[in-house]
């Protein structure tokens, strides 16, 4: 576990993280205006899986955030981080906060019979992956050194 001095800054990310996969989202809501709808057949059991998928993104994204309060952290990846955070969804992956809502914006579209949304997601995602998660990773690896590479030999980046 390594503290945190008063002047220490975060992983290298400069925008939010979030705000990519809302502006991919109103692109695809965007597309699906000027361009029509892909042609797919959304039927209720592909509304169903949509519910489904954003709801288990939902509880993913809010499980992280949460296991970072209580380990009294800040999520934002440019704030320090005291100490690595493993329990709860870390568990099972890396970067539970962006797999979350990947998969809300992933389910979003289908729950809207708006392809264009779903087909974003990854593209978000890939995104979000040069713009936060290898600064992430690159600032963890330095301060935490051996207890990283360690859980990242435990735990895959996504799924």
């Amino acid at each position: 576990m390594t503290q945190t001095s008063s002047n220490e800054r975060g992983a290298n990310v400069s925008f939010p993280p979030p705000l990519v996969f809302l502006g991919l989202t109103l692109l695809g809501v965007t597309l699906q205006y000027f361009m029509g709808p892909i042609p797919f057949p959304v039927n209720f059991w592909i509304k169903i899986t949509g519910i489904v998928i954003l709801i288990a993104g939902l509880v993913l994204m809010v499980a992280a955030v949460l296991e970072f309060r209580r380990t009294g952290q800040d999520p934002k990846p440019w704030k320090p981080s005291p100490k690595l955070v493993l329990r709860g969804p870390y568990r099972l992956t890396r970067n539970p906060m962006y797999v979350g809502v990947t998969g809300v914006q992933f389910g979003l579209g289908l729950l809207l019979g708006n392809l264009w949304i779903s087909l974003l997601a990854p593209c978000a995602l890939l995104v979000v992956h040069f713009m936060a998660v290898l600064p992430e990773e690159q600032y963890l690896g330095k301060k935490f050194g051996h207890d990283y590479e360690e859980y990242c030999k435990r735990v895959r980046r996504y799924l």
